[in-house]
């Protein structure tokens, strides 16, 4: 410590005062400084008795023990002592005499800075003094140094944190800033999202991605849903191992049974197919086609039609041959007066029939009526020739009507031509006779 100015003397010029005020306003800063620096300018023109007498200085920043702390550097001066950061450069006044005589010349060429540390003498104020300007600082290479008044900081830079002297950087992703995945990088870091999402506005969010929208490689159908995306396929379509290819399905390999006669695969579908003569009765099925109904038959004059499965034919409209005449449509007697028409049926009666293929047997397929009964007669029925290979044969159901049954399953295209005969005994009146119904048994080239 120094003994500072005891009190300024009544004697002084008034001028002293303003000198005096005038020089705290400029300085704005330690007021035990202020004392010597006051009364190194009154001595040039002070009287003597306006200033006390100065003592010796003590050296605080030796003597007290950690006069400063942490990063702090002590600086001593006259009458006390500071502490300033270790970059702060201090520019010492000369010290003042030891002698009792306060009025000591001073030397024009003095090195004596009037100002705080920090700041330069510029007229009669204090101008800070920009030490990252003038590169006055001892920041590292990895700091921008930022001016400050009467000092000067050293900052790192955004991402990065001071440890001890060095700028280290920041691990932004140690805090979770992203919702997926955080990727770190120098001074910074980014947002990465899973594969199915994409960034939000604000750079850490992920939002789902409509891949349906944006050109999934889906071949038919495309489902969006969080994170990812299906893709499906039209009915008659299966999904291929890729997941995103549809191939077709052959329906037709799975079943024999899913149409009548034939079925024919289609891109994604399947449909049924007819042979020849019949047509499709719904999706599935297959019936004949009446060609003597449409007109479709290429039957001539004197022909009559006769529709079959899957066909027709066209007869003569007169079959009666002699000895036999036509007495009506499909009729043909032979007359007892005629010699020849002795051991031959009195009548032929024509009729036609077609069956399909592959029938179940025993089956019943026509049925024999008496058109005229003498009284008293017995009738029975017979066939009397069309039946070589033993496929058919009569059961008798009464007097007057018998069934025709096939008795083995037969395949077609193939035509049968029976003559089923009934013969009529009467005791009464010793009488016999006979007559044939002339079946021409027509079996379709299809079960169906």
């Amino acid at each position: 410590m120094y003994v500072k100015l005891s009190r300024v003397a009544q004697g002084c010029p008034p001028t002293v005062k303003s000198y005096w005020s005038k020089i705290l306003l400029h300085i704005n800063a330690w007021l035990n400084y202020v004392d010597y620096v006051l009364c190194h300018f009154i001595q040039i023109t002070c009287k003597p008795k306006c200033c006390s007498l100065f003592y010796l200085d003590i050296n605080e920043c030796e003597t007290i023990q950690q006069a400063c702390q942490g990063e702090m550097k002590c600086f001593n001066h006259y009458g006390g002592y500071l502490c300033l950061p270790r970059s702060a450069s201090v520019i010492t006044a000369p010290e003042p005499s030891s002698q009792s005589e306060p009025s000591v010349p001073v030397e024009s060429n003095e090195a004596f800075n009037p100002c705080p540390v920090g700041y330069r003498a510029q007229g009669d104020t204090c101008v800070d003094i920009d030490e990252c300007e003038l590169d006055m600082h001892d920041c590292q290479p990895s700091q921008e140094c930022i001016n400050t008044v009467g000092t000067y900081t050293c900052q790192c830079p955004d991402g990065y944190s001071k440890i001890g002297i060095e700028c280290v950087d920041i691990d932004e992703c140690r805090y979770r800033y992203c919702q997926h995945r955080c990727v770190n990088v120098p001074g910074s870091f980014s947002c990465e999202c899973e594969p199915g999402f994409q960034l939000a506005g604000n750079n850490r969010s992920c939002v789902d991605v409509n891949e349906c929208e944006m050109g999934a490689p889906c071949q038919q159908r495309c489902y969006n849903s969080y994170g990812t995306f299906l893709c499906r396929c039209d009915q008659g379509y299966d999904l291929g191992p890729d997941g995103f290819s549809c191939n077709d399905i052959d329906e037709c390999s799975y079943s024999s049974f899913l149409c009548q006669f034939q079925c024919v695969n289609e891109p994604g579908r399947f449909s049924c197919v007819c042979p020849e003569g019949y047509e499709l009765l719904g999706t599935r099925l297959c019936q004949d086609v009446n060609e003597c109904e449409t007109g479709t038959h290429q039957c001539g004059t004197g022909q009559v039609c006769v529709n079959i499965h899957g066909g027709h034919q066209c007869v003569n409209s007169n079959r009666c041959q002699d000895p036999f005449v036509q007495v009506s449509e499909n009729r043909c007697i032979c007359p007892v007066v005629k010699p020849e028409c002795r051991d031959l049926p009195f009548s032929i009666v024509h009729r036609y029939m077609s069956i399909t293929s592959e029938r179940s047997v025993p089956s019943d397929i026509f049925q024999i009526q008496a058109t005229s009964v003498y009284p008293g007669a017995y009738n029975s029925f017979r066939i009397r020739s069309g039946d070589e290979n033993d496929e058919f044969y009569i059961r008798q159901i009464n007097n007057i009507s018998a069934m025709l049954v096939l008795a083995r399953a037969v395949t077609g295209p193939k035509e049968y031509v029976l003559d089923l005969e009934m013969v009529s005994v009467s005791p009464l009146i010793n009488y016999q006779t006979s007559s044939v119904l002339r079946l021409s048994v027509y079996v379709g080239p299809h079960a169906f």
